[in-house]
């Protein structure tokens, strides 16, 4: 469980502004409340990271670019469209970024590391990607065809989700070829 956990936590801390965005959208109805607390929420987790010295990674810089000017270009418009879109760039820049190979090697637990192979974690970002850019299509899809509290009905189901549906399918993947790994390693210590 431990490094379930240890894999999960950067995934829910990038994603956890737009996720809050949506729940609360979700369950208000009211794009200000949503937008103002998601807004803040981004802000706070970078604050709490430079207080604590973390490093801060180039896809939160990113989300948190977008969430200030999207949600500001919202608050001083009145039109939650903005905020809307706003998920689909998110979306297409992190996509984007899971474009380069070895970007998820900071998901992957220290102790499984030398025992999934390159190929494998680089497929997965790219099905990562792949993920990020459909879902971005789908947001913008109903951003522009459905008004904000669909948009959020829809998204807060579909955006959680399909990326805890595609962990869990990576983690027991990349889990049972470090296990893999390990046995024959250990059978051949044992034969020599």
């Amino acid at each position: 469980m431990q490094n379930f956990l240890y894999a999960a936590r950067p995934l829910l801390t990038d994603l956890a502004a737009t996720l809050f965005f949506y729940a609360v959208l979700a369950t208000t109805g009211d794009v200000r409340a949503a937008t103002l607390l998601g807004m803040a929420l981004g802000v706070g987790q970078v604050l709490y990271m430079r207080l604590r010295h973390r490093p801060i990674a180039a896809m939160q810089w990113t989300s948190l670019a977008l969430v200030v000017v999207m949600g500001g270009a919202t608050l001083i418009t009145h039109d939650p469209r903005f905020v809307l879109v706003k998920a689909t760039v998110v979306y297409a820049a992190i996509g984007a970024a899971m474009c380069q190979p070895g970007w998820m090697r900071r998901y992957i637990p220290p102790v499984a590391t030398d025992h999934i192979p390159a190929s494998l974690v680089t497929g997965f970002g790219f099905v990562w990607a792949a993920l990020m850019f459909g879902t971005g299509a789908l947001n913008l899809y109903l951003a522009l065809t459905a008004g904000p509290k669909v948009v959020a009905e829809v998204m807060s189901l579909w955006a959680p989700g399909s990326k805890i549906a595609l962990f869990a399918i990576q983690y027991l993947s990349f889990r049972a070829v470090a296990r893999r790994s390990i046995r024959t390693e250990q059978a051949q210590v044992q034969a020599a």
